[in-house]
């Protein structure tokens, strides 16, 4: 199958490269397209910087893959929606959004860059999977390039925790080529533990808060103060965010935005 894979942590990100090598060897056609920076919290904006009516694109290299990779100055998003237009070859079978960098549990997916891109794929008909590997300091979202340097002091360290994300994509994937559909997103935690530590793979609710809470300090004419500060799941919380703290990678179906049946009589 052609798989197109895009992120909103950047082309040089460690998880799009881990995310790629799965897909891989699982023996797909592969094709990367990602941000040329950092995009998190884009959700789903379609924005981009252009020349004319151009997205401003460059050739790029991910690991060792010898796959085509773009360098795009756009947000994920909006790479999303041109690669089901052809933008980056034929139209893919599959998007993958990921390995994102940092958890995408509870109302927190309504901000994510990652799993906006799996829902506009999944809007325009692509089948679309989004993966997050939980544990790093999500309370720095304000500051990209500390997460950045966390990663890298992680791989550099040999910590476990990547080999677990790459054992729980393969697995998420060959699932998702198989039982798939582009009317709903599966989107994918993994949680910070050695594969000998994993509990397993569970589906799960929505928490019904997000990995950060904001809180807002000092004001005036010229700026706003806002701090982040990392939620923490109780130890009995069966929800996504709360499965993840206990050692469980989860699934979770989204459904892209859809009508509501409400009662609107009055309003004609």
């Amino acid at each position: 199958m052609r798989v197109l894979i895009t992120n909103d942590d950047g082309i040089d990100s460690h998880g799009i490269a881990v995310l790629a090598r799965v897909a891989v060897e699982a023996g797909h056609d592969v094709v990367v397209a990602a941000p040329h920076e950092e995009r998190s919290g884009a959700s789903a904006s379609l924005s981009a910087l252009q020349n004319r009516d151009q997205l401003v694109v460059s050739r790029a290299s991910v690991a060792d893959l010898d796959v085509d990779a773009f360098a795009v100055q756009a947000s994920p998003a909006m790479i999303a929606f041109v690669a089901t237009r052809g933008a980056f070859g034929p139209r893919p079978d599959i998007l993958l959004s990921g390995i994102n960098h940092g958890p995408n549990t509870g109302s927190a997916v309504l901000h994510s860059g990652t799993v906006g891109a799996a829902l506009t794929a999944s809007t325009h008909g692509v089948p679309a999977m989004a993966l997050s590997l939980a544990g790093l300091d999500t309370a720095s979202l304000a500051a990209p390039g500390d997460i950045h340097a966390q990663v890298d002091r992680e791989v550099a360290s040999g910590a476990p925790s990547w080999d677990t994300a790459h054992l729980v994509a393969r697995r998420a994937l060959d699932w998702f080529v198989d039982h798939g559909a582009a009317d709903w997103v599966l989107n994918v935690n993994i949680p910070p533990v050695a594969p000998s530590e994993l509990r397993g793979i569970r589906p799960a609710d929505l928490a019904a808060f997000g990995a950060v809470q904001a809180e807002i300090g000092d004001t005036d004419d010229e700026f706003v103060t806002v701090r982040f500060d990392a939620i923490h799941a109780r130890d009995d919380d069966d929800s996504d965010a709360g499965l993840v703290a206990r050692g469980w990678a989860t699934t979770t179906a989204l459904r892209p935005p859809s009508r509501v049946d409400v009662d609107l009589a009055g309003l004609e």
